[in-house]
């Protein structure tokens, strides 16, 4: 998510805030501090929205920002873009974007549209009506799950993106909102907190955090990379993009506008056997 033209000094002072607050969450769920492994390039001009790993070295991820929103597949180690697509409606802010088989799928923020491409060519193949925001998009291997700014969680039918089912986050019986771009690792849903150094792994039964990553330190060398560049992060240039690799069970931790993607290894994550795939495990 999400940037506003016109932001207001009480807007900026909540930005703050939610920076300050994420450092020293108030919570008895426990905080992982990942270990990072390595470090990739990663486009600074990518407002990341939506993040997942292929498999064989190969991501895809989804941009914002109105006349810069799009999809497209990239090499880890380079950076390199191998295939890209505009989000197909121009005037759309582009969001999550999510892979199951042959179908990669892609949100909007506020035009109520789910578009779909081929997951190879990223030629569009189709699209589908849905009601209020749209933000991060992840899913299971057989089902889509949908976040849009509010505690809920929604789980859709990749044949007709219908909701299946939904579920309410909250973290010692408090909702969680403003959930981000997603993902689902080993039977948990990974999510950013929007406009935090957050990242909230959730029970998709019960909606109920189990754990908090701390990102504050990934996010500070971020900030320090782009600053000694010239081009210091904005505001909202925060934490956004969350991708599983299970062949070496870690994670790829980016966002918006980093120059950076960090591979980091989280306490309970494990190395994963039989993977195919769109970073999936055969079943």
């Amino acid at each position: 998510m999400r940037v506003s033209p016109a932001l207001s000094l009480s807007f900026l002072l909540l930005a703050s805030a939610a920076r300050g607050q994420s450092d020293t969450p108030v919570t008895r769920t426990p905080v992982l501090m990942p270990t990072v492994v390595a470090r990739y390039p990663h486009d600074r001009a990518a407002f990341t929205e939506g993040f997942q790993y292929l498999g064989s070295g190969v991501y895809a991820e989804s941009t914002g920002i109105v006349g810069q929103s799009g999809v497209r597949r990239s090499v880890l180690k380079t950076g390199k873009v191998q295939v890209s697509a505009a989000t197909p409606l121009a005037t759309a802010f582009g969001e999550g974007v999510a892979v199951i088989g042959s179908t990669a799928y892609h949100l909007t923020w506020q035009d109520g549209v789910a578009f779909t491409f081929d997951a190879e060519t990223l030629r569009e193949t189709g699209q589908y009506r849905y009601t209020g925001e749209g933000w991060g998009l992840t899913t299971d291997g057989k089902q889509l799950i949908m976040s849009n700014g509010s505690p809920t969680l929604v789980w859709r039918d990749p044949k007709t993106f219908k909701v299946t089912r939904s579920v309410a986050v909250t973290d010692d019986g408090q909702p969680i909102k403003n959930l981000n771009e997603l993902e689902y690792v080993q039977g948990s849903v990974y999510a950013n907190v929007w406009l935090s150094d957050r990242i909230a792994r959730i029970d998709p039964q019960s909606g109920k955090v189990t754990a908090w990553l701390d990102v504050s330190d990934i996010t500070r060398e971020a900030s320090m990379q782009a600053s000694r560049s010239g081009r210091p992060l904005t505001f909202d240039d925060v934490p956004n993009g969350i991708a599983y690799v299970p062949e070496r069970g870690t994670l790829l931790i980016t966002g918006k506008r980093w120059g950076t993607i960090f591979e980091v290894k989280v306490a309970g994550v494990k190395a994963e056997t039989g993977v195919g795939g769109q970073g999936r495990v055969r079943r």
